[in-house]
């Protein structure tokens, strides 16, 4: 360690005092703020992320701070990430839809680092983030509608075209001898069943 003393000349007279008796800079450090924090909303949550040297990011523990755009910093809300990485999450939950955000992260020396001790860093830049917004549940209803109004008449209207094609392609069936092979126009019946079948299912699953 170090012993830091000062000195000074009070009525022509020098006196020395000692301020620290044994001064130890690795447990009196202060660390520049985390870099590049940047940020990425959606609607169930929002991501935030920085740099710290590489050195240190085993050793750093963090405080979020985040309000809305328009608020004042005194009221706040902190939040601590739950390891050492660098980023951490706000759930969607703690975040009003349609209202900017801004957060700020600062950061110092584990308080389980026994070699090194530290005080908080200053304030890093800031990043703006904002919720993206749910649709509405009437907006999936309409949605859902929509489809079976459009899906439904596309159906039967490929439903008939089926049928017609099935009745020209019988006037031609009773022209087939025996040791003919068998037109491929046959099958239809059988793509008009699992075609019926089909429509069905999908006008179930929209319901």
């Amino acid at each position: 360690g170090y012993r830091v003393s000062l000195q000074g000349n009070f009525f022509g007279r020098n006196h020395t005092y000692i301020t620290f008796p044994e001064y130890n800079p690795h447990k009196h450090i202060k660390l520049d703020p985390p870099l590049n924090v940047q940020s990425n909303a959606t609607a169930s949550k929002c991501q935030i992320w920085w740099s710290v040297p590489w050195y240190l990011v085993d050793i750093l523990q963090y405080e979020l701070q985040y309000k809305e755009y328009s608020m004042s910093w005194e009221i706040a809300l902190n939040k601590t990430p739950p390891s050492s990485l660098p980023q951490i999450e706000i759930e969607a939950t703690e975040l009003r839809s349609g209202i900017a955000y801004i957060a700020r992260v600062r950061c110092k020396i584990s308080e389980n680092e026994d070699s090194y001790h530290s005080q908080w860093s200053e304030w890093s830049k800031t990043t703006v983030f904002q919720r993206a917004g749910v649709p509405k549940l009437s907006e999936k209803i309409l949605n859902t509608r929509t489809m079976q109004f459009l899906f439904i008449p596309l159906s039967f209207g490929t439903l008939l075209y089926l049928c017609w094609n099935c009745k020209l392609s019988s006037r031609y069936c009773c022209f087939l001898t025996s040791g003919q092979k068998a037109s491929p126009a046959l099958t239809f019946p059988h793509q008009l069943l699992s075609f019926s079948h089909s429509i069905i299912c999908t006008m179930g699953i929209l319901r």
